[in-house]
């Protein structure tokens, strides 16, 4: 399958499914969560890789593109990233995911702000957050953090991406305090959770 957008590259999709078939290897319980799906370029290559598991995969996205920066976004490399941009519809997505014959996930349109603790699976044992902003990775880590499992992953994009220095202002104030380790590869924080 090629990617559907220029979002995410494949060295990052690589390093997503290494992360998500090492948790599935170890058999931790818990389901698979994304956070920001857009037009579904990560999401049709979680489903394949979940094909045949007894994993629900569920997907998050407000498909109305992205929402107003707070100051913590602000950067001059960032200014191409706009409210409203990004947008795909629902629809879209859904055609996309028939398209790439894979599982279709369970999706939940909303903006991160919206969700509700039972929106969110009870355990997640894998997490992919692309949320781009400061509020919308803080919000998502928060629904998140009372479900994540034991040696659970978190992956957070754009955390290395100077365009967008929010997400990695909401990890950073997420992991203080916390037992995760954290290791950053191809842009990507990846987390793992140890409490």
């Amino acid at each position: 399958m090629k990617l559907l957008s220029d979002q995410v590259d494949n060295k990052e999709i690589n390093t997503v499914l290494e992360c998500l078939q090492k948790t599935l290897q170890s058999g931790i319980d818990g389901d698979v969560a994304e956070f920001g799906c857009y037009v579904g370029t990560t999401s049709v290559w979680i489903a394949k890789c979940l094909e045949g598991t007894k994993k629900s995969f569920y997907v998050y996205d407000s498909f109305s593109g992205l929402p107003l920066k707070t100051c913590q976004d602000e950067s001059p490399l960032g200014i191409e990233f706009k409210e409203g941009e990004l947008l795909a519809t629902k629809k879209q997505f859904i055609a996309n995911i028939k398209k790439a014959k894979v599982p279709m996930p369970i999706i939940k349109k909303a903006w991160f702000d919206q969700l509700a603790e039972t929106d969110i699976p009870t355990k997640i044992c894998f997490a992919f957050l692309d949320g781009d902003y400061y509020q919308s990775i803080k919000k998502s880590l928060k629904l998140i953090e009372k479900n994540i499992v034991k040696y659970g992953i978190v992956i957070i994009d754009d955390y290395d991406n100077s365009a967008l220095p929010g997400a990695q202002k909401a990890v950073d104030e997420w992991i203080h305090g916390k037992k995760v380790d954290k290791v950053i590869k191809n842009s990507l924080a990846i987390l793992k959770i140890k409490y």
